[in-house]
């Protein structure tokens, strides 16, 4: 297979090292901006009268003709081609002749491999998106429904207030937006044109870098030529990005398994998002929870995998950012489906409201209430704060919950306590009541909703 580079050398590459140096079994899945960059590219020389405009329109037709028969299958990657680059301009030229060896004038496949590859992260990023947008829709939608839940609120795994569960959720709809918008200010910085850098330096030929970053939807061309050939922090920035969304993914499905547990049982795990024993008939285990649990691992060994490549490299191009591809295509591709699946998941899932109300009743979760409470009456908050852990301490001895407790045992605490106290420590009234900016209560969360709604819009 001839190589682009032939010419200096004149042995055959060994066969093992041919092997070694491909990129085509994972770079062809960047032919569509291979060949629509070729084609902006070349539509630029025309314009410029660098090539003529016989050879342009060869150029045109045949690289069309490419694409077709790529995606519809006539045409395949089994040539034994280097990289995606050389299998089009080599299939090119068998196809329109002298003129495919034209297409390559002012360009190295430096910046064509740079262009390719933000094309196609730009592209990845766009669908990341959207599919962020739906499931932080799914989450407004399952908080709208939970929203009048009573559920307990944990620090440490270890029960602490009550809480609207729609406010649970929504803590997650957050996370979420935050990481959709560094998608899309990670977009800001991929959607820049490195084509015209050439090999490192640009080139002598006149040519119009504005024009093909327009015509290929990039804001701008790169502002130097040796970085836009030689760093991919690009792609380290997409790659931590989508580290944090896997992060939030990861934590959302910890709690969702604890969540469907029977210890817990604030969810019957849905069959479609489940799987059973291959010995123990009863079980249904939350296998899709687990596995994007799991799969946070790969998205982050992307990250430093690319870190890695890049942290000891000489300026300008070098061989090693050749590694630059399969981890992050790998880290989209892992992305992609963990968000679609866990949106599908989340939208049929049904919550037991009694059972987060029984957990909620129990723990003494309303301990802070309680402590508030002899606030309003005029105790200083660290000594209601004492009194209170008093109490908490004596009714778990006793086998008491603070509902429990007669007026006359509140009295032997302090004489501040009176039949107000009951409607004070209420689970409903005590979510009820959390009503500054951002809280836990009913009212607080229909907020949040309503402006989660208005963002995502």
């Amino acid at each position: 297979m001839d190589k682009l580079w032939a010419g200096k050398s004149a042995s055959e590459l060994d066969a093992l090292t041919d092997k070694f140096n491909r990129s085509l079994p994972f770079d062809k899945a960047m032919f569509k901006e291979d060949i629509t960059g070729s084609m902006a590219h070349s539509a630029m020389l025309y314009a410029k009268g660098i090539i003529s405009e016989s050879d342009y329109l060869k150029i045109t037709e045949g690289l069309k003709g490419i694409l077709s028969d790529i995606e519809s299958g006539v045409l395949t990657f089994d040539g034994g081609e280097e990289d995606i680059h050389s299998f089009v301009e080599l299939t090119l030229t068998k196809r329109v002749g002298e003129a495919g060896k034209v297409l390559h004038t002012a360009r190295s496949r430096n910046d064509q491999v740079a262009l390719d590859l933000r094309m196609k992260l730009r592209s990845d990023a766009e669908k990341i998106k959207e599919l962020l947008k739906k499931l932080i829709s799914a989450f407004v939608n399952k908080a709208e429904e939970t929203v009048d839940y009573v559920a307990p609120g944990y620090t440490h795994l270890q029960r602490a207030q009550p809480i609207s569960f729609g406010h649970q959720l929504m803590a997650y709809a957050n996370m979420f937006l935050r990481d959709l918008e560094r998608v899309e200010d990670c977009l800001k910085r991929i959607n820049v044109s490195p084509l015209g850098s050439c090999a490192l330096g640009g080139t002598t030929y006149d040519i119009d870098r504005f024009m093909t970053a327009e015509a290929l939807g990039f804001s701008r061309p790169c502002s130097n030529s040796i970085d836009g050939v030689s760093d991919r922090d690009f792609v380290a920035e997409l790659a931590f990005v989508n580290s944090l969304i896997m992060t939030h993914l990861s934590r959302f499905s910890e709690e969702y398994i604890l969540w469907s547990s029977f210890e817990f049982k604030y969810v019957d795990l849905d069959e479609r998002f489940s799987t059973g024993s291959s010995i123990m008939p009863q079980k249904k285990n939350p296998d899709v929870a687990e596995l994007v649990r799991g799969k946070t691992g790969r998205v982050y060994g992307s990250l430093m995998s690319i870190l890695t490549v890049l942290k000891g490299l000489p300026l300008a191009y070098n061989k090693d950012m050749q590694e630059d591809k399969e981890g992050i295509f790998d880290s989209v591709e892992t992305v992609k489906i963990c968000l679609e699946i866990s949106a599908e998941m989340l939208a049929v899932t049904v919550f037991n409201k009694e059972n987060m109300y029984k957990a909620a009743s129990r723990g003494f979760i309303n301990a802070t209430d309680v402590a508030d409470f002899l606030v309003t009456k005029g105790l200083e908050f660290r000594n209601a704060y004492k009194i209170t852990g008093r109490i908490v301490r004596e009714c778990i001895a006793m086998g008491k919950t603070l509902e429990e407790l007669s007026m006359d045992e509140y009295k032997n605490y302090s004489p501040l306590f009176d039949e107000g106290i009951y409607t004070a420590i209420d689970l409903t009234k005590c979510v009820k009541d959390r009503t500054s900016y951002g809280a836990a209560g009913f009212d607080s969360v229909k907020k949040q909703i309503a402006e989660m709604r208005e963002i995502i819009k």
